[in-house]
């Protein structure tokens, strides 16, 4: 497995993203064009049919995602609590959840700083992701 980096950390899911994705978007398009040429109540429904599928797979990505970030904000919880100073730590619920998913990519030892920066600052996900000297890489996700 290649080290992990902000260059390279982005979670591709081929079967997803490659496949799925673009022939629901592909078939969607198609009974549209079907819609259009043929019009009828037929027609019209597998339209519709194929828009509920392409949200249904969207669906399932976005649910898994936000799964993934309720225990992402935990695991941050239960990390920055001995690393914190108190006064700091009590401030863990003004950090959004792209704030602490990009938090999570950075060491222990340069927690502490960052943490502070983006509590004064408001920073960006992708620029704290950039902050990060140390990068901690995680390889499971979803």
């Amino acid at each position: 497995m290649a080290v992990q980096s902000y260059k390279n950390h982005v979670r591709w899911l081929p079967a997803f993203h490659f496949f799925a994705v673009p022939v629901l978007l592909l078939h969607t398009i198609n009974e549209g064009r079907h819609l259009y040429a043929s019009p009828s109540r037929s027609t019209a429904f597998a339209v519709v049919v194929a828009a509920a599928i392409l949200t249904v797979a969207f669906l399932a990505r976005t649910q898994a995602l936000q799964a993934q970030n309720r225990l992402i904000r935990l695991e941050m919880r239960l990390r920055l609590q001995p690393l914190l100073p108190a006064d700091l730590f009590a401030r863990f619920n003004d950090l959004t959840v792209p704030q602490l998913v990009a938090l999570r990519f950075a060491s222990d030892g340069e927690m502490t700083d960052l943490v502070r920066t983006v509590l004064q600052d408001g920073t960006k996900q992708a620029d704290i992701k950039k902050m990060i000297k140390e990068w901690v890489p995680d390889y499971v996700r979803v």
